[in-house]
């Protein structure tokens, strides 16, 4: 049986990234050395990494006056290292999940937050408008897609103070312009590669006006010197970022991103849309096209159970929405193949019609 791979993250990763990994890991471009046992400090590993950097550099057509960095730590580091080198005085954030709430209680560490606009009142079912960001603040900071609730900003923002974007879940889904953000950060491990790698965009002029001391690591500048080589890098990690920005440019870049994400998503919204059994949960201006989240409606709710068994028979992997919120979530990530939302789909109408 087909398996269709809906994880939330780690997640599909195209098929071609993991093929040419896998070759690496036995062999590094013939090198008689695996991929897992080469130096970091190697003329190999350094075109890895440079290539890489000039592809994100490349596909998201980033300025020149801006750094592409691989880290470890997660995005959960970045929450704490953002406004380590940023904050100075007061930091402004929008609340629209669960993440943007853990980046808030770190930044509180290091000075005032501003919640400018919250979507909690309605558990984070829409991205909140019509707010006004501090002219003050050192930075705004905003969570571009979430992950758990299943919303998502559709477009870049203006900012009158620097911008700060966690893209963890949306990067290269769609074209960004980076010249409105002061730095873009996330995890790898949705649309880019393996868990294990973080990436960060900054504007290298943001840093150097906050008057603490900060730890080596937890400076950006180490690793913006280093060439995010300070210390040993997760180099496995980055290669398959390589491998999976290789597969983005050849299929047409972020153009092409966007129009198959947006194709997806319209399917499987439609779907929901039309059911007598299933139901969105976002508001429809604040959809999310990587993360569809739904439940079954009301009269409907003891079904849940049996439709998760019943897709889970179908070969559908990792459809069971997020522990805090329950229902459903399918992860439509660039590398899943809209066969697979076609699939969820027809999953969907057959127990519909089994059970209305």
């Amino acid at each position: 049986m087909k398996k269709h791979n809906f994880n939330a993250g780690p997640s599909i990763l195209p098929r071609i990234a993991i093929e040419n990994s896998a070759k690496a890991i036995l062999d590094l471009n013939g090198s008689g050395l695996s991929l897992l046992e080469i130096s970091h400090r190697s003329k190999d590993f350094q075109a890895i990494i440079d290539e890489a950097v000039a592809l994100f550099k490349e596909l998201l057509n980033i300025p020149a006056n801006y750094h592409v960095l691989f880290l470890g730590g997660g995005a959960s580091l970045q929450f704490c290292m953002v406004p380590y080198n940023l904050l100075k005085t007061k930091a402004a954030y929008l609340e629209t999940g669960v993440w943007a709430q853990k980046a808030i209680k770190e930044a509180k560490f290091f000075g005032q937050v501003d919640i400018v606009a919250s979507s909690s009142d309605k558990n984070f079912t829409y991205v909140p408008k019509n707010y006004t960001i501090p002219a003050d603040a050192d930075y705004f900071h905003i969570t571009t897609n979430n992950t758990i609730y299943g919303s998502e900003l559709h477009s870049d923002i203006d900012s009158p103070v620097p911008l700060v974007a966690d893209m963890s879940s949306d990067i290269l889904s769609r074209p960004v312009n980076v010249s409105k953000y002061a730095i873009i950060y996330g995890g790898a491990q949705k649309n880019l590669g393996p868990a294990g790698v973080t990436f960060v965009i900054l504007r290298e002029d943001i840093l150097g006006k906050v008057d603490r001391p900060i730890p080596t690591m937890l400076n950006y500048k180490t690793h913006i010197k280093e060439g995010s080589l300070f210390n040993t890098p997760p180099c496995f990690a980055i290669y398959t970022c390589l491998e999976t920005l290789r597969w983005i440019k050849n299929l047409g870049g972020m153009v092409k991103m966007e129009e198959m994400n947006k194709k997806k998503a319209q399917l499987l919204y439609d779907t929901i849309d039309n059911s007598k059994i299933f139901v969105g949960t976002v508001e429809k201006e604040s959809r999310s096209l990587m993360n569809i989240c739904f439940v079954m409606k009301e009269q409907y709710k003891d079904k849940e159970d049996a439709f998760m068994e019943f897709a889970k028979s179908k070969g559908m992997l990792g459809i069971k929405g997020h522990r805090s919120v329950g229902g459903f979530r399918a992860s439509c990530y660039n590398a899943l193949p809209i066969e697979s939302v076609q699939a969820l789909i027809d999953c969907m109408n057959e127990f519909e019609k089994a059970n209305v």
